[in-house]
């Protein structure tokens, strides 16, 4: 009976923490949903000028149609190796994060740089630390 329940309370925490894998054109039917999104970064944009210097990247399209835009605040930037908005533009990726909306547009907030993760041919690529 011990082992059913450490079997069950693993499979409950497992499932709780498992993320829905979307496509980029369907994120705005999943807002407040952590998922899981394998798509093409078409740019992005650092503004150091203003509140929060945030850095933007459109994943999906280009801006300002980009079906979704990944959002890095200036805490998290500065854990990156790379600038986001230069190393990403262009690459495939899977990003992984609660999905939000912002003025009806639909973006994941990127906290740490894992959640980015670069792809060839729909295969994660380990990033060796530098």
């Amino acid at each position: 009976m011990k082992y059913l329940f450490i079997l069950l309370v693993g499979l409950i925490t497992t499932t709780a923490f498992a993320q829905t894998e979307i496509k980029v054109d369907e994120a705005k039917t999943h807002v407040g949903e952590t998922v899981k999104i394998c798509t093409k970064i078409f740019g992005g944009k650092y503004l150091e000028n203003s509140k929060g210097t945030p850095t933007f990247l459109n994943a999906g399209g280009s801006y300002p149609n980009a079906p979704l835009t990944l959002v890095i605040w200036a805490d998290a930037r500065k854990e990156f190796k790379n600038k986001p908005e230069e190393y990403y533009a262009g690459k495939s990726v899977c990003v992984t994060g609660k999905i939000e909306l912002f003025k009806d547009k639909p973006q994941i907030v990127i906290n740490k740089e894992e959640q980015i993760r670069e792809t060839i041919n729909d295969k994660l690529i380990i990033n060796e630390p530098r």
